[in-house]
């Protein structure tokens, strides 16, 4: 990508509920722009992938300490320069603001999409742990991210390469605006 790293933001959180696509997107995203992938479920304990495998949603108090590891590897990497790009559900503005923490080079990116449209992919989805049961659960602790946390917002109602690159788009700085001559 031809855009100075300095006008990106260090960290892009690829969020929504499971089944939204944020590995895939994420993935995509990085290979396009040339960034470090993590996928935020290689943080969760042990006790948390048992808990959602058996069908159980994670709790809050469940959730703190993933959310924190997350958090840290965003440090990390802002701290070595680095760029990443880390799907994560984060479906609490809660969430949000561990994974933020009032940083304003780390944009969270929406992975927008109907719960029917979720649902159909979650039922052709093999090897995850977790089960399409806990869609309900998902779409019910949902907060869409706000206006005010700046979020890059994009509909999962289309190709990947398509996603990308609103994504993309949506990362450019606004172009200058002309002047008429007077």
């Amino acid at each position: 990508m031809t855009n100075p790293t300095s006008e990106l933001p260090s960290a892009l959180v690829i969020m929504g509920v499971a089944g939204s696509g944020k590995s895939t997107i994420g993935e995509a995203l990085a290979e396009r722009l040339g960034w470090r992938y993590e996928d935020g479920d290689s943080f969760h304990p042990a006790a948390n992938v048992a808990k959602m495998s058996s069908g159980q949603p994670l709790t809050d108090e469940d959730r703190w300490p993933w959310l924190k590891a997350i958090a840290a590897e965003i440090e990390r990497c802002r701290q070595a320069s680095q760029h990443v790009i880390i799907a994560c559900s984060a479906l609490k503005k809660a969430y949000r603001d561990i994974l933020v923490h009032g940083r304003d080079d780390i944009r969270m990116v929406y992975l927008n999409g109907s719960q029917g449209l979720v649902a159909d992919r979650l039922g052709h989805r093999k090897g995850h742990f977790m089960p399409p049961g806990l869609l309900d659960s998902q779409f019910a602790t949902l907060e869409p991210p706000s206006p005010d946390e700046r979020p890059i917002t994009v509909s999962i109602d289309g190709p990947v390469e398509t996603i990308v690159d609103h994504i993309v788009q949506q990362l450019q700085p606004a172009p200058p605006l002309s002047r008429n001559p007077s």
